[in-house]
């Protein structure tokens, strides 16, 4: 089990007696910020109606008398009674396979919950944090892409359903902070992997992992050139908690710069896992990025962070989660 307390970074001891309400808070990323947060002295109500997230993934933070769990549909009224210092919006499919499952209820969550979670931040006077995603930036013309680039989104297209959820719950947020004057934080997050995902999520690392292990050709689509940069979790959350405590209103990309082509992820993989039964090539999907590379040069220079865990070595303290979740 992840524990913040062995971790590298250790608490953050600025949040200790805050109230956050963090919504989506039983998902993969989601549960990582739930569980620094507690572990750092605060007080967390997790929001969640589980449809991606999962209660295993807080079964940890169950017996504290600092958090609780709430099944709900943060797209409906939004109540939490007493002080709230922070709304943290995480909830939203984020994978392609859930939300192309589930596009009305994407593009709900990120319009009519991010509503709700702002509506709460202005009632109680709380910081409102945004979860929104490097999806903004679609399939990008620049490499790295900076917090100023504008973006190369196909807003009718299957992808269409997500990027455009988190495009329009930035400028909801700004809205709120320009008009009511709430205070507010908007993270765009790179690709984070880590303890907690998925198996059948549908993302790159699951995907490969679970081959590798059950020694098959990893599925690799289009020809495998398409580059990302992958952020361990641990480096994810330490970056997220530091802009939270920050007084930077605006978007800032928080991921790992390190970039691989896809067949160079499923080289390290099979390297990691021990396993290297090669690659299956798929038809690439539609609009998908062929490059995703975060310029963090505002995180290091506004937040003083910067991802310390290499692409290698997060995937090593990935793999004995896989080996358990898959039965290995």
């Amino acid at each position: 089990m992840f524990d913040m307390r062995r971790s590298a970074f250790g608490g953050f001891r600025e949040l200790e007696g805050k109230h956050a309400v963090v919504m989506g808070g039983a998902g993969f990323l989601g549960s990582h910020v739930c569980t620094w947060l507690v572990y750092s002295g605060a007080k967390v109500t997790c929001i969640d109606n589980l449809i991606t997230g999962s209660s295993a993934n807080v079964s940890h933070l169950l017996g504290d008398r600092k958090f609780r769990l709430i099944d709900y549909d943060v797209t409906d009224y939004l109540h939490v009674s007493g002080e709230v210092d922070y709304v943290m919006n995480f909830a939203s499919p984020a994978s392609p396979v859930d939300y192309l499952k589930w596009p009305i209820h994407t593009l709900k969550v990120g319009a009519f919950g991010t509503h709700k979670g702002l509506g709460l931040a202005y009632a109680k006077g709380a910081t409102f944090f945004l979860a929104s995603t490097s999806e903004v930036y679609g399939d990008p013309l620049v490499n790295p892409q900076p917090e100023t680039y504008w973006g190369n989104v196909n807003p009718i297209g299957p992808r269409g359903v997500y990027d455009e959820a988190k495009r329009f719950a930035e400028a909801l947020t700004l809205a709120y902070n320009r008009e009511h004057e709430v205070d507010t934080r908007i993270v765009r997050i790179f690709n984070t992997y880590g303890p907690r995902m998925r198996p059948d999520d549908g993302r790159a690392v699951p995907a490969f992992f679970k081959a590798a292990l059950e020694n098959r050709p990893l599925p690799v689509f289009g020809d495998g050139s398409q580059t990302r940069s992958l952020c361990y979790v641990d480096d994810e959350v330490e970056g997220i908690l530091r802009l939270l405590l920050s007084e930077e209103t605006g978007p800032v990309n928080i991921g790992n710069p390190e970039e691989v082509t896809m067949l160079e992820l499923a080289e390290t993989v099979q390297d990691v896992v021990g396993n290297h039964p090669g690659v299956e090539l798929h038809p690439r999907p539609t609009d998908d990025p062929m490059v995703r590379r975060p310029d963090t040069s505002k995180a290091e220079l506004v937040l003083g962070w910067k991802a310390q865990i290499t692409l290698r070595e997060g995937l090593s303290r990935t793999l004995p989660w896989f080996k358990e979740v898959l039965g290995y």
